[in-house]
């Protein structure tokens, strides 16, 4: 066994694990998880609010 077959199989393990993750990743179990990852950036309303609090508490120390 040389170099290059090493590097083949090399190539072929990683590709594998690749496509592993993606399979995993979008996989119809994960979609829930998918879906909720997706919408936090929406999910909070009062962003300025907390913000302004935490203006006033830093100015106040």
């Amino acid at each position: 066994m040389d170099m290059n077959e090493l590097r083949g199989i090399q190539t072929i393990l990683v590709m594998i694990a690749f496509l592993g993750i993606v399979w995993w990743a979008y996989s119809a179990h994960r979609k829930k998880a998918n879906d909720e990852a997706a919408h936090l950036p929406f999910d909070d309303d009062d962003v300025e609010k907390r913000t302004l609090e935490q203006e006033k508490t830093e100015k106040k120390q």
